[in-house]
């Protein structure tokens, strides 16, 4: 009797904190749970200072395909005592237009000494930090960086995620020996996997045969 109650409380729970997903994604927690987690448009921690529209839960959602090449890299490198750590996957159209309408509003520069130091907000667009559309859209981008098991720390990559600037790009020569190692070893690890890097962020890859490159999703991560 009480494991037929467990059981029941078991599918009430799923039920109730998850959502039916589009079809072909999937919560990267149930491929591999130990591929670490910190969604910054989630929190007040990112280039806006507030949680963006369409980010209800912290959980990572990707296609089935991104997922499944990410716990193959999850699995190389737990034999170093390492792990993956996610800042943003699948992102909802209504995350896009938010950043869109953010940059718009000049005068909103709340986040600009952690974000942006050097640029001037009204150089967003033109730049191509902030876009109408995006690759996150179609659920095979990640956003990521690799962390020390042991400490939980992350990996020292010579500029913080989502920094907008030349420091941020991948082969920038301005950082110390072991920052570049550390860059390497993660774009090694993911083109290993048919990951394509990009050319201005050193955390920003997507899947080279993701299943929707010409769709773009809106439902929310919840």
């Amino acid at each position: 009797m009480i494991k037929k109650i467990c059981f029941i409380l078991l599918l009430y729970s799923t039920s109730y904190f998850s959502q039916d997903l589009a079809k072909g994604f999937i919560y990267l927690s149930d491929i591999d749970s130990s591929i670490q987690s910190e969604l910054r448009y989630y929190s007040n921690n990112n280039f806006i200072g507030k949680p963006i529209d369409g980010y209800k839960n912290d959980c990572v959602i990707l296609t089935k395909q991104t997922a499944l090449a990410l716990k193959k890299i999850q699995t190389e490198l737990k034999k170093q005592g390492l792990s993956l750590k996610i800042f943003d996957a699948y992102r909802p159209q209504k995350a896009v237009d938010h950043f869109v309408k953010w940059a718009k509003v000049l005068n909103d520069t709340l986040m600009k000494k952690e974000y942006y130091p050097s640029l001037p907000k009204s150089e967003l667009f033109k730049q191509g930090y902030i876009a109408s559309k995006s690759g996150h859209t179609r659920g095979s981008t990640v956003d990521l960086t690799i962390i020390n098991i042991k400490t939980g720390k992350e990996l020292d990559m010579g500029s913080p995620y989502d920094f907008f600037g030349v420091q941020s790009h991948p082969f920038h020569e301005n950082i110390s020996k072991t920052q570049k190692e550390n860059r390497m070893l993660l774009r090694k690890v993911m083109l290993a996997q048919n990951f394509i890097p990009y050319k201005n962020e050193w955390w920003h890859f997507t899947l080279s045969n993701e299943p929707f490159r010409n769709q773009y999703f809106n439902f929310n991560i919840e």
